[in-house]
């Protein structure tokens, strides 16, 4: 018997901010995976070891969560004015398929380094000393990103003293500037797909809630935790190992899509994990991280938690402290409300592994609110880099 050998592909396995992810430049991977399609998503499934039914990955890259369940590719920028093109696949852990209906922000921290580290960016543009400005197309939202790396001596700086919440050492600070956050719309009304700033929110056999629905960043279903029965001070744990608050969520989730216009029928939700996100606010509260260090009342404006791919997230993701940012700028959403109301152009906020700070410029331009940008830093760093393998017969259609 005849067995298809393995095939080696260029590659970087890389940390950004509290996410991990296999790095890919577009021209080094086997021809018939350089434009999408099926063939592209099975390469992607099998560096990563997915579906697993085990929910493990162990066959793969992937490290059985939804923050390490990920892939990048990246290229020379076709848009004027940029230097990098960035698409992010989530690669679903126990089913077949690659979410590609929205962005990562963590690891968009790691999207400036790599395209500096591998020819991406001019070479004229990188200093020789201070912070490169890396222009990033974010191919699935079609936004703009900038990431400030700091560089020294030529090279890309990754070590530092900047201390980043839910990862355990310290590194180099990115700055990210997401500009122009929201979603587009003719009429004014997309970053709030409803138009209204909180909603009552029925779902059929659960309840009805209020909701906050908001195109930022990332799609984001924000609700009050009391009104789903918890604190805002809760653990993974709390949560994730409770089945029935998972299918809960899920469903929320799934009808929420519905609302925003994301997806005709609930069932589609399933084919869709990646978008939209669900979280709950509260307001401040004291309670102990996951690494164990003591959260003081007054040491944030709001509590936030996070669901992603069906999970509670450790930490926060980046593109939905976006949409916390962008939701604590605008009077009246329940985020805001959270954080004692009013006007701000930063908030700080608690999760599971501890704080972070967003900020975000939101105005009003004929009666609409619009966010110029929002901003927020994180770290990143090269973990591994040489050839990931996976069998030939991985790229038949």
């Amino acid at each position: 018997m005849s067995f298809a050998p393995q095939i080696k592909i260029p590659a970087t396995y890389m940390r950004g901010g509290t996410s991990k992810g296999v790095f890919f430049k577009v021209d080094d991977l086997p021809e018939a995976a350089q434009q999408a399609g099926h063939i592209r998503d099975q390469l992607l499934l099998r560096v990563i070891g997915s579906p697993d039914p085990y929910g493990k990955q162990i066959d793969g890259m992937g490290g059985a969560s939804s923050s390490t369940s990920k892939t990048v590719i990246l290229a020379k920028s076709s848009q004027p004015d940029h230097d990098v093109d960035y698409l992010f696949g989530q690669v679903a852990i126990d089913q077949p398929f690659v979410d590609w209906s929205g962005n990562c922000g963590n690891l968009t921290a790691a999207v400036g380094s790599f395209a500096i580290s591998n020819g991406l960016v001019s070479a004229e543009r990188i200093p020789e000393n201070g912070i490169c400005t890396v222009r990033i197309w974010q191919v699935n939202i079609r936004k703009t990103i900038i990431a400030h790396v700091p560089i020294t001596h030529g090279q890309v700086q990754e070590t530092g003293d900047f201390e980043l919440d839910g990862v355990t050492f310290p590194a180099a600070e990115v700055q990210i500037e997401f500009l122009d956050p929201a979603d587009d719309g003719e009429d004014g009304s997309a970053m709030f797909p409803t138009g209204n700033v909180v909603d009552t929110f029925e779902v059929p056999n659960i309840g009805t809630f209020q909701a906050t629905f908001i195109n930022a960043g990332i799609p984001t279903i924000f609700l009050n935790a009391e009104d789903i029965g918890y604190a805002g001070t809760e653990l993974q744990e709390a949560i994730n190992a409770d089945a029935q608050a998972l299918a809960r969520f899920e469903t929320i989730r799934a009808y929420g899509a519905k609302q925003m216009g994301l997806i005709q029928d609930v069932s589609e939700a399933e084919k869709r994990q990646h978008t939209p996100k669900i979280a709950f606010v509260s307001q401040p509260k004291a309670y102990t991280s996951s690494s164990g260090k003591d959260i003081q009342t007054g040491d944030v404006d709001l509590l936030v938690r996070a669901l992603s791919m069906g999970k509670l997230h450790h930490a926060m993701m980046g593109t939905a402290a976006v949409a916390i940012g962008t939701a604590a700028a605008i009077p009246g959403t329940l985020v805001n409300l959270a954080a004692g109301g009013g006007a701000r152009e930063a908030v700080r906020f608690g999760h599971p592994s501890g704080t972070l700070r967003v900020g975000a410029q939101a105005v009003q331009e004929s009666g609409q609110w619009v966010v110029k940008k929002a901003v927020m830093s994180r770290s990143a760093r090269v973990l591994m880099e040489g050839w990931v393998r996976i069998p030939e017969d991985s790229l038949k259609s």
